[in-house]
């Protein structure tokens, strides 16, 4: 039954994933499994133990029947997964989606031998080889995978380790994903999910921000030893695979995966950390005043502004607003967008059991992304609706890379959703002439900013941390809620105060536990769009077209190489202050006002 609340947004779209396959039931479904097998099965016993002796056009058949299979094989994984994330705390749907990673686990064993006995190949011979077009048409696949063979093990050794990932990392995710699905938080009366509790700490009623505030450290609280067995298996699991593998750092494996030099990193994290005095330690003290406090509670953090709309933004005027800045940058990009609401590619409403928070889905080229919300009708869910798009754009321009180089690292998908708000955004500020309104405006990009670098920089340390101490032993809860807390007021400042409970708050964050280190993704991101945007404004002309180069080209090109054509550098140190000095010129600009 639709609540008052609810309908007062407008009629909220839910995915349909028919486009597919109709059903968990569907015959589609299951002759598609069948065939990736069967397809598996052939494609182990012609190549297997013979790649060495292939010519280049027969590796090119090999790479294209590959591809093909992982299409195949892709779109069933995508459909399991949409599927269950739609309602987590279903046991039928959790079952689907368990039983199908499973099979599909099965079958990617027939397949694993392909990519290990293609890192054998000397170089010499796979650069002879790629004189070949057909095979030549795959050279950034073929790069991208060697920089993983210092890395990979022996055959048997990867089987056993793709095999034991159901009952170890993947299983641990399921089980923070149902567990934090099915949590409840009283509030006055009331037994909320975890979207709306959250929701409430950007109430204007103080009142209800404590109480939200307070219920999620009750239930944290109540749950914190299954979070910190969670989180220490975990831990220890990555850790495990690393020693084996050889990777030196912990966060080594993901600055591999995100094709980044692991010091353009520690030079992102060095200049945001440094940053923290003259971002948020300053804007929060601002802030403070503005709300006519000393300082900020922790459940204050995103409150709105004195005189700020509160109102919920319906979904139409949501849908108008982000189409519209696309639009103004470039019809194209807003005829791609419109797809998703015409098609119904997106799944906007908060439900009981629905994954929270928000994500965008590539699926595979042979179908089309699909973007997941959890949509209550604030600013920030606008700007949310915007990110998420930018997305799916991106990830419709590079489907034309095929199965195998349509996916990007990381660090440059996060700059395409980063630029999709920073459009919106931008929208809105030109359209604002009222002194007020502008500056509420203004305040809320900025908080945006700091929860986009800041906070994730801070998460990343936090997770560094975390993964240092646990390779001396397992962690209780108050040493992870320490760790915790001395990153939050290291980042924060003392602008906030953290009231009882504020300790557990990491429980909740779904990125530690499915993606480790993904955080700085975001903050690279960010600080790229804020230097990318301002190449934009110094010179509108052409920059659409390099802008859609890039995002169609996929993982088939190095961060250097695609922001060259734009005169900007992410290896030169102070690159990372330039981005930021936008933040900081924003608070500047509202200290003024």
């Amino acid at each position: 039954m639709m609540t008052a609340a609810a309908a007062a947004l407008g009629n909220l779209p839910e995915w349909n994933l028919a486009d597919l396959y109709a059903s968990p039931e569907a015959a589609e479904f299951a002759a598609d499994m069948k065939k990736g097998e069967e397809l598996s099965k052939t494609f182990a016993d012609t190549y297997r133990g013979k790649l060495a002796a292939l010519s280049g056009a027969e590796l090119a058949q090999a790479l294209k029947d590959y591809e093909a299979i992982s299409d195949l094989l892709g779109r069933t994984g995508s459909y399991a997964q949409l599927y269950y994330v739609g309602d987590t705390t279903d046991a039928k749907r959790g079952q689907f989606y368990g039983n199908t990673s499973a099979k599909l686990t099965e079958i990617s064993t027939l397949l694993l031998f392909f990519e290990l006995e293609l890192n054998r190949i000397d170089d010499a011979v796979l650069e002879k080889a790629m004189e070949v077009p057909g095979l030549a048409h795959y050279r950034p696949w073929i790069e991208n995978l060697r920089m993983e063979k210092p890395y990979q093990l022996d055959d048997k050794l990867e089987e056993l380790f793709l095999e034991k990932s159901q009952t170890s990392a993947s299983a641990f995710n399921r089980l923070f994903d149902e567990t934090m699905a099915g949590l409840r938080f009283e509030v006055d009366g009331e037994m909320l999910s975890l979207e709306p509790t959250l929701n409430l700490m950007q109430n204007p009623d103080e009142a209800k921000r404590k109480a939200g505030a307070e219920a999620l450290a009750k239930t944290f609280g109540a749950n914190i030893k299954l979070f910190t067995l969670i989180t220490n298996t975990l831990a220890k699991d990555k850790d495990i695979s690393d020693k084996w593998r050889g990777f030196k750092d912990i966060a080594d494996a993901r600055h591999l995966s995100n094709r980044v030099e692991p010091e353009v990193v520690a030079a992102l994290v060095e200049a945001a950390r440094a940053a923290y005095p003259k971002l948020s330690h300053r804007y929060y003290k601002m802030k403070a005043k503005w709300l006519g406090k000393d300082h900020l509670m922790h459940w204050d953090r995103n409150a709105p502004l004195p005189a700020e709309d509160t109102r919920e933004v319906p979904w139409p005027e949501a849908k108008d607003m982000v189409l519209s800045a696309y639009g103004a940058f470039s019809p194209e990009m807003a005829s791609i967008a419109q797809t998703f609401f015409d098609k119904n590619w997106i799944d906007a409403p908060s439900r009981p059991g629905k994954a929270p928070g928000a994500f965008a889905h590539p699926t595979v080229p042979s179908a089309h992304p699909y973007v997941l919300l959890n949509y209550l009708g604030k600013t920030r869910d606008v700007m949310t609706l915007a990110h998420e798009l930018g997305h799916g754009v991106h990830q419709v321009l590079a489907a034309k890379q095929g199965p195998l180089m349509a996916s990007t690292p990381l660090t440059l998908a996060e700059t395409a959703s980063v630029f999709g708000e920073m459009l919106t955004f931008q929208a809105l500020l030109k359209k604002t002439t009222d002194p007020k309104k502008r500056k509420i405006l203004l305040a809320s990009k900025v908080e945006d900013m700091i929860n986009t670098v800041v906070r994730q920089i801070a998460f990343y340390t936090f997770e560094r941390k975390v993964h240092t101490a646990r390779k001396e032993g397992e962690l209780t809860p108050d040493q992870i809620n320490e760790i915790w807390m001395s990153v939050q007021n290291e980042s924060l400042g003392d602008g906030i105060r953290f009231g009882e409970g504020y300790e557990t708050y990491w429980t909740y964050i779904p990125h530690f536990i499915h993606s480790p280190f993904y955080v700085y993704a975001y903050a690279f991101g960010d600080c790229l769009v804020n230097s990318l945007y301002a190449r934009y404004r110094e010179s509108e002309q052409g920059f659409q077209e390099k802008y859609f180069e890039m995002l169609k080209a996929g993982g088939t090109k190095h961060h250097s190489e695609l922001l060259k054509p734009f005169g900007l550098d992410a290896t030169d140190p102070k690159f990372w202050d330039k981005g930021l000095s936008v933040i900081s010129g924003m608070i500047d600009e509202l200290e003024t006002m």
